[in-house]
């Protein structure tokens, strides 16, 4: 099982952090080791000072596929589900700014919050997912799938141009604006359409 995820597709996130906005996914990678689920409880690692949430719609494969036709592409995912993309934001930029790859700012142990998963049949709309994360009992992001820059069906068939998606695989498909640092303590709840998917406790 491998955790792809996709960077800035959200043009107001990408605003926020000064990144310019991609023509194309941006695609980076997490472990298995990077799961955390079953709202058990993160726990602030030690490498870093400035922690970033990032809330984010996750697709689960549900077959195999590899340069998958846009005109079937719905037939590789039939469940979603909502997640937490933790960044080590100091150790991102002091990566960034030397040219190198992101993984230790993203792909560290317990840095992928993943929830329950209910099926695509059971949304309102599979193309206007709404979301959102609550810190501490107050809403700090609010997010559309409608707004992503490529939609999960683009993300899906572009990725797979690259890599074979496997029956398991998630896909974390961006986070919207509103992103900020954690502190011990703090607390957060994330909903899909207004059902709580998860609750991460941060120690």
């Amino acid at each position: 099982m491998k955790i792809i995820c996709i960077g800035r597709n959200y043009i107001d996130h990408a605003k926020e952090l000064n990144n310019d906005v991609p023509t194309s996914p941006m695609i980076f990678m997490k472990p298995s080791t990077a799961l955390l689920v079953d709202n058990k409880p993160f726990y602030h690692p030690e490498f870093s000072k400035k922690i970033h949430y990032e809330v984010e719609i996750v697709v689960k494969i549900a077959k195999n596929g590899k340069h998958i036709d846009p005109a079937f592409v719905e037939q590789y995912y039939d469940e979603v589900g909502l997640g937490i993309d933790f960044t080590a934001r100091d150790l991102q930029d002091e990566l960034k700014s030397k040219g190198h790859p992101w993984e230790m700012a993203k792909a560290f142990d317990h840095s992928a919050v993943v929830s329950h998963f209910i099926s695509v049949k059971e949304l309102p709309n599979k193309d206007n997912i709404n979301f959102q994360l609550i810190k501490n009992e107050q809403v700090v992001q609010i997010g559309a799938t409608k707004d992503m820059i490529f939609s999960i069906d683009t993300l899906l068939v572009y990725a797979s141009k690259f890599f074979t998606l496997q029956k398991g695989d998630l896909i974390f498909t961006g986070t919207p604006a509103g992103v900020g640092k954690i502190e011990v303590g703090d607390n957060f709840v994330g909903k899909l359409e207004n059902k709580e998917m998860f609750n991460c406790l941060v120690k």
